[in-house]
């Protein structure tokens, strides 16, 4: 099997010269093959003073005479992979990736020029290429694939975000996906959902995980705050201030002071404190103070006199403190009231 530059050149050279001479030199000048450069059909039509349009045609008349002449070159093998891996991935991948896949299971070297890899899948008369489209990556896939079936998630997945407004695990995300589009195309898979998600320039994913909208600036993270807000989601957790400055410094790639993430902690009303040194983000439902403003909350919604394990058990829920700091709270005559043993209340006067 072929595992060499060299080989896969040489070869893909000598299936060229079977080719016109205007096709052979537009492919080639199309995929950087004794070129400076790859040049755009742009480029080319301008030097042959012909339309972008007419080069494409010419590009790809040049294209469907490969497919016969691969066939009894070792070659083939490269277009038998890439049958095989979309096949893994749902039978659709972005380009990308299905030339990476290739590279890394045929074991080729790394640094083969990826445009050959490419232009021998797009011969293949079993594989469709996506034609250029605004806000789509570019994707090969099996003609069975249903177009429509690749727009409906794309809507279905804006839809889902925008409503959620927050980075969502993908899985999550396609489950709600399957639901909704049950009744219009059946059961799918999620690896193909997986993959058709890659292909939108307006969703983004990390870490193959989570996924969110690219213009969302929060999942995006420049400054500090957001790097902040975007790892404590990730986490999912309360962190030690400490925890969280390793945190950005490992998922980032940079050196950050623990001091300045504290400083970022305290100034920014997005972030509340609920134990010593522990931060928690404001939207998941806490709010701003001390222990004992948690526990005059609490007792101005109940409305009514309650046990010191109740108060305990419900101050804990939003605080990381001990026990014995809501008992020494509790007794806090300026804005509670113990009624009888164990029991506690506002006092009038705060009710009032």
């Amino acid at each position: 099997m072929i595992t060499k530059n060299t080989e896969i050149t040489q070869d893909f050279v000598w299936i060229l010269s079977n080719l016109t001479e205007k096709e052979r030199t537009i492919i080639s000048r199309r995929i950087w093959l004794g070129w400076w450069e790859k040049e755009t059909l742009q480029d080319i039509g301008n030097s042959y003073s012909i339309t972008r349009e007419r080069v494409r045609q010419i590009e790809e008349v040049g294209i469907k005479k490969l497919w016969r002449i691969i066939k009894s070159t070792e070659l083939w093998a490269i277009q038998e992979e890439s049958e095989k891996i979309l096949r893994m991935h749902g039978w659709l991948l972005t380009r990308d990736k299905l030339v990476s896949a290739i590279i890394k299971e045929m074991k080729l070297d790394s640094n083969i020029n990826s445009n050959i890899i490419e232009m021998i899948i797009q011969s293949n008369f079993n594989i469709n290429k996506s034609k250029p489209q605004l806000g789509y990556l570019t994707h090969f896939f099996f003609p069975e694939i249903n177009k429509k079936l690749i727009n409906e998630i794309h809507k279905e997945s804006i839809k889902i975000l925008k409503k959620r407004w927050d980075i969502m695990e993908s899985t999550s995300l396609y489950e709600m996906i399957k639901v909704n589009l049950f009744a219009q195309f059946g059961k799918i898979e999620n690896v193909l959902l997986h993959s058709i998600t890659d292909v939108f320039t307006d969703v983004v994913k990390w870490e193959e995980k989570f996924i969110w909208l690219e213009k969302w600036k929060i999942l995006n993270p420049s400054t500090l705050k957001d790097k902040a807000i975007y790892i404590m989601k990730k986490e999912k957790t309360p962190l030690h201030f400490v925890d969280l400055t390793n945190l950005i410094s490992n998922h980032f790639g940079e050196a950050v002071k623990v001091a300045t993430i504290h400083n970022e902690l305290i100034r920014n009303n997005e972030f509340v404190l609920i134990g010593r040194w522990i931060y928690v983000l404001k939207e998941w439902g806490y709010k701003p103070g001390t222990v004992i403003d948690v526990i005059v909350d609490i007792l101005a919604k109940i409305k009514a006199p309650m046990s010191t394990d109740d108060i305990v058990a419900k101050v804990l829920k939003t605080r990381k403190v001990k026990i014995s700091t809501v008992y020494m709270n509790l007794q806090n005559r300026k804005y509670i009231q113990r009624v009888w043993r164990n029991m506690y209340k506002l006092k009038d006067s705060i009710v009032a």
